[in-house]
C-alpha cells in the first residue's frame, strides 16, 4: 500500500470519527435539552407528573383482568380485556370533567353503536340469502357511517359529543362486521360494552378520588387570574404613562404591563374548560348546573378590553413633542382613569377567588365614571388645544379615547360579574371582611351592629 493511500484512508477515517463524535454530541444535547424542558414542565405544575402516575396506576390495574386471563377463560373476558386497556388510554385525561365526558361519550355512543350493529345484523339475516347479506349489511354501514359523519358538523354535537359520534361509527362497524363470520354477535357486543365499562369506570375512579383536577375550578381560576392581570397593567399604566423621562418599567411593573398578554389569546382554552366543567358533579363550592356560560361572558368581555389595553401599550412610552402644560394638563385625568378601572378590575378578581359579592366595588365605579366624564369634557373643550398642530394630539387623543373604551368595558364587565355572583350563589360579605380577606388579616374580631344606621352592611368591628 502505497503512502497517498494510507493517507486517504487516514483522512476518511478521521472524518467519519469527527462526523460521529459530531452526531454523539449533537444528540447528548438534545437529550440534555429534553430532560431540563421536562424538568421545567413538572416545576411548572407538579399536577402533570401526578397525572402521569395516576395513568400508569390505572393502566396497571385493568391489565390485571388480561394477567388473570385463565379465571376468566369460561368468557373468553381475558382476551376481551384488551379493550378496557385501550379505553383507559383515550379516555383518562387531565382533568375530571374531561375524563367523565369521554367516558360517558364512550359508554352511551359503544351501547348504541352495538345495539344497532345487532339489530342490523338480524335484518340481515331475515333475508335468508347468504348473497343478500353482506349486501344488506353494506348498505346498513354506508348509510349510518355517513349520516352520522355529516350530523359531526353540527356545532352543538361537535363541541360536547364528537368523541362519542367517533365512537358510535366504530362500535358500530366493528360489531356489524364481525357478526358476519361470527355469528355470537349479541356476545361481542355485549363483551365490548362490558369491557369499555370496565376501562372507563377504572379511569373515573383513579381520576375522581386520587388527587382530582377540576376543570370548572380550573376555569375559575384562569378567570379571575385574567381580571387580575388587566387590572395590574391599568395600576402601572396610570403610573407610567407619559413619564418617559423616569425610563422603561422593571421588576414587578415589567410583569404587570405584560402579564395582559395571556388574556387575548385565552377563548379557546375557557371554551374547553367550560365544555368539560358542564359534565362534573358538584364538587367544593360548585354546584351542578353552575352557570359555566357566564364565565364565558365574563371572559370575552375581559378579551375585549384586553385588545384596548394591548393598544395602550404601545403608546407606554411613545415620545411626544407637547409642551409641559398641556402634557399635565391630559396626564392627570388619564391616570386617574386608568387608575380606577385597574381597582375595578382588581376588586372583581379578588370578589371571584373569594366567590363573594364586591360591595366595595361601587365607590370605584363612580369614580371611574367622573374621572371618564372628565376626560371627555377635556377632549372637547376646543379652547383646551389652541394654537397645538393637531398632528401632536393624536397619539394623547387616541390614549384618551381607548381609556374611555375601557371604562365601558370594565363597568360592562361588572354588571356581568354582579350577574354571574347572582346565578353561582356568591357570598354576601362587609367591606371589612373583605379588607380582611386583601391583606390577610384574620385575627379574632367581634361584631356589634350599630344602632340606627341607614344601611345593612355598616358594622362597627372591634377587637376582642
Amino acid at each position: 500500500m502505497t503512502v497517498e493511500n494510507q493517507e486517504a484512508d487516514c483522512g476518511c477515517f478521521l472524518s467519519a470519527w469527527l462526523w460521529f463524535n459530531k452526531l454523539v454530541k449533537k444528540l447528548m444535547f438534545k437529550v440534555v435539552d429534553t430532560a431540563s424542558n421536562a424538568k421545567k414542565l413538572g416545576q411548572e405544575d407538579p399536577r402533570r407528573i401526578v397525572h402521569s402516575l395516576k395513568v400508569g396506576f390505572a393502566i396497571t390495574l385493568v391489565s390485571l383482568f388480561y394477567y388473570f386471563e385463565p379465571k376468566f377463560d369460561y368468557e373468553g373476558f381475558g382476551v376481551s380485556a384488551m379493550w378496557a386497556v385501550l379505553t383507559v388510554v383515550v379516555v383518562f385525561e387531565f382533568s375530571v370533567g374531561a375524563t367523565l365526558g369521554r367516558a360517558i361519550n364512550r359508554g352511551i355512543a359503544t351501547f348504541l353503536g352495538g345495539s344497532l350493529a345487532v339489530g342490523a345484523h338480524r335484518l340481515a339475516c331475515f333475508s335468508g340469502s347468504k348473497t343478500l347479506e353482506p349486501i344488506v349489511l353494506g348498505i346498513f354501514l354506508f348509510s349510518i357511517a355517513a349520516i352520522v359523519t355529516y350530523l359531526r358538523f353540527l356545532p352543538k354535537l361537535k363541541a360536547r359529543y364528537d368523541y362519542g359520534v367517533l365512537i358510535f361509527i366504530l362500535t358500530f362497524s366493528l360489531v356489524s362486521v364481525s357478526g358476519y363470520h361470527d355469528k355470537e354477535v349479541l356476545e361481542i357486543a355485549h363483551t365490548r360494552l362490558s369491557t369499555i365499562l370496565i376501562g372507563s369506570a377504572t379511569a373515573l375512579v383513579v381520576c375522581i378520588f386520587i388527587y382530582p383536577v377540576w376543570a370548572g375550578e380550573e376555569l375559575h381560576i384562569k378567570i379571575s387570574s385574567n381580571l387580575e392581570k388587566l387590572g395590574s397593567f391599568l395600576e402601572v399604566f396610570g403610573a407610567e404613562y407619559l413619564n418617559t423621562a423616569r425610563g422603561a418599567a422593571s421588576g414587578q411593573k415589567a410583569s404587570d404591563l405584560h402579564g395582559y398578554k395571556s388574556v387575548l389569546n385565552s377563548k379557546g382554552s375557557e371554551e374547553v374548560l367550560a365544555n368539560f366543567a358542564k359534565w362534573e358533579p358538584r364538587h367544593g363550592k360548585f354546584r351542578y348546573r353552575h352557570p359555566w356560560a357566564q364565565y364565558l361572558e365574563v371572559g370575552g368581555i375581559a378579551r375585549d378590553c384586553a385588545y384596548r389595553i394591548h393598544a395602550l401599550n404601545g403608546y407606554l412610552n411613545y415620545e411626544t413633542q407637547i409642551e409641559q402644560e398641556i402634557r399635565t394638563r391630559i396626564q392627570e385625568p388619564c391616570m386617574k382613569v386608568s387608575t380606577e378601572c385597574g381597582h375595578v378590575l382588581k376588586e372583581l378578581a379578588l370578589a371571584m377567588k373569594t366567590m363573594t359579592y364586591p360591595l366595595t366595588i361601587k365607590v370605584h365605579i363612580e369614580n371611574t365614571k367622573l374621572a371618564a366624564e372628565n376626560l371627555k369634557s377635556l377632549l372637547q373643550a376646543n379652547s383646551s388645544w389652541e394654537e397645538i398642530i393637531f398632528s401632536e394630539i393624536i397619539p394623547i387623543a387616541t390614549v384618551a379615547s381607548l381609556l374611555i373604551e375601557t371604562v365601558s368595558y370594565t363597568i360592562n364587565m361588572a354588571e356581568s360579574f354582579d350577574q354571574l355572583a347572582t346565578l353561582a350563589r356568591f357570598k354576601k360579605t362587609n367591606r371589612f371582611a373583605l379588607a380582611r380577606i386583601r391583606t390577610g388579616s384574620w385575627k379574632r374580631k367581634r361584631v356589634v351592629p350599630e344602632q340606627n344606621t341607614e344601611s345593612a352592611h355598616h358594622h362597627v368591628i372591634a377587637v376582642e
